[in-house]
């Protein structure tokens, strides 16, 4: 691991006359909790009492019972270190401090290792509805919690075994790991009992897709499928126009057991999917009707 001495940096995308352009940065910092200012501890207060409104109900119950049971100030920023005392004793894993967007390879040896990286800032009063890119409230409000569920933390790690290993196969292969991810911790649904509930973190950290996931009629939900989902395109700059839903936590679990080597040679001359498609083999449980959505943007 990097490790960074100096004041923590905070990394952001740079926007040029080109197009935004993804900067990363690889050290390992500690969290700088007496430098955090009272905008920054507002600005936490507003995201944590806002998103805890709206998601009983529309989150899974692991997520939340999670969240309570690690002790997430809702006044202030966490500090990293009491979160650790906890997480570590229920499933070995650890929050380190970054700096913002990690390279692939470093973000995944850090999962193969039950490491999970934090960005340690936060976003500005400014970007409360929107930020490009990870921030604290996203990292730690959306991720940390479902480290706590003993199949959910197993399936971060063994995917950040696969990543390491993907990234030895090719490019190809890290695209179909890519939307795995995407699909299943940033934007997944999981089935309840009692219906359809959120588990993905770039979901349950915003309010707007917290509703818009399970209450729209615009997006398709349609049932897990581990190539389906290799081979299907996302959106990175709108609501998502599919959400795809495991059965359980156990099944993400088992669908990365796997050597995924042999996967990715008998899809690489497959075509993709574009976001929005609806195939008959596909187990939907609610076909979108597609409204706002644009006809290009998938990537």
């Amino acid at each position: 691991m990097n490790v960074a001495t100096a004041q923590p940096r905070r990394v952001e995308n740079l926007h040029t006359d080109k197009g935004k352009v993804p900067v990363y940065a690889t050290g390992i910092v500690e969290q700088p909790w007496e430098g955090y200012g009272a905008d920054d501890h507002a600005t936490w207060a507003t995201l944590y009492a806002r998103q805890r409104e709206i998601l009983p109900g529309r989150a899974c119950d692991e997520f939340l019972q999670a969240q309570d049971a690690m002790g997430m100030a809702p006044d202030r920023i966490p500090k990293f270190a009491d979160l650790n005392e906890v997480l570590h004793a229920a499933t070995g894993w650890t929050l380190i401090g970054v700096e913002g967007l990690l390279p692939e390879l470093d973000f995944f040896d850090h999962l193969a290792n039950r490491r999970f990286p934090v960005t340690w800032w936060i976003r500005r009063p400014d970007q409360i509805d929107y930020i490009e890119e990870p921030d604290l409230f996203h990292d730690l409000f959306g991720h940390v919690p479902l480290l706590m569920n003993p199949a959910f933390a197993d399936y971060m790690q063994a995917y950040g075994q696969g990543g390491v290993k993907a990234h030895g196969v090719g490019p190809e292969a890290l695209q179909m790991l890519t939307r795995l991810y995407w699909y299943t911790v940033e934007f997944g649904l999981i089935r309840q009992k009692d219906g359809l509930r959120i588990y993905g973190s770039g979901i349950v950290s915003s309010k707007g897709e917290s509703i818009h996931c399970l209450e729209s009629d615009a997006p398709n939900r349609i049932g897990f499928d581990l190539e389906r989902i290799m081979r299907t395109r996302y959106r990175i700059d709108t609501y998502q126009k599919t959400y795809f839903v495991i059965d359980s936590f156990e099944q993400l679990m088992e669908a990365t057991r796997p050597d995924f080597t042999p996967i990715y040679a008998r899809l690489a001359n497959e075509p993709s999917f574009p976001a929005g498609t609806v195939r008959d083999a596909d187990r939907v449980f609610h076909r979108g009707t597609g409204e706002g959505w644009s006809n290009d943007g998938d990537v």
